[in-house]
């Protein structure tokens, strides 16, 4: 029986194109399912990183932190304990820098980095500024720390979902710096030091 090379060859590159057309059609689906990924929203951060800053005496003050949600949960002597040191925001500690040296509820921090950390309870609260920076929130020594300060609390008139922090400033060289979560709200006043 002879061979005809010219069908033989034929045949060849019909299974060759037709598997090639195959392969092409399933790029063509994967690029087409490709955007589709791209445009699923995606869920939101349980605490995102926020951050917050001021210029006093053209001198930034910054704080990063994590801003956990309510979530349904109660917060204030609940998901935050009275009694116990709190990382004042989620997941990696509570950053604060100064490039000047200022004075915090009348307390002198010099300039430089550290930790925020706050010690609630029914009545008051202190804010602690502590000199170990880098770890995890609940990495908290309290041998590191710079000081305790009395810090003023207040009830919100209306729920906040999300743990914020924020700076009102009070002219060139003041500013508050607050905290507010669910109904409450605290408070510290930061100067420039004279």
């Amino acid at each position: 029986m002879k061979m005809n090379w010219k069908n033989a060859l034929r045949g060849l590159l019909l299974s060759v194109l037709v598997v090639a057309g195959m392969n092409s059609q399933s790029a063509a689906q994967t690029v087409t399912m490709e955007p589709d990924a791209v445009k699923s929203p995606k869920p939101p951060l349980k605490s995102p990183r926020g951050s917050a800053d001021v210029a006093l005496d053209g001198k930034k003050i910054t704080v990063d932190y994590g801003r956990p949600y309510m979530r349904g949960r109660k917060i204030m002597g609940g998901l935050v304990p009275y009694g116990q040191v709190w990382r004042t925001g989620a997941n990696a500690a509570t950053g604060f820098v100064t490039q000047t040296d200022i004075t915090v509820g009348g307390v002198a921090v010099p300039k430089g980095s550290y930790t925020l950390y706050t010690l609630p309870s029914a009545d008051g609260w202190k804010l602690i500024i502590n000199k170990q920076t880098g770890q995890w929130g609940t990495e908290y020594d309290q041998s590191k720390d710079l000081a305790r300060i009395d810090i003023k609390k207040e009830k919100l008139n209306a729920t906040l979902d999300q743990f914020t922090i924020s700076f009102d400033k009070k002219g060139d060289d003041k500013a508050e710096m607050i905290f507010d979560w669910e109904n409450t709200r605290i408070s510290v006043p930061i100067a420039v030091k004279k």
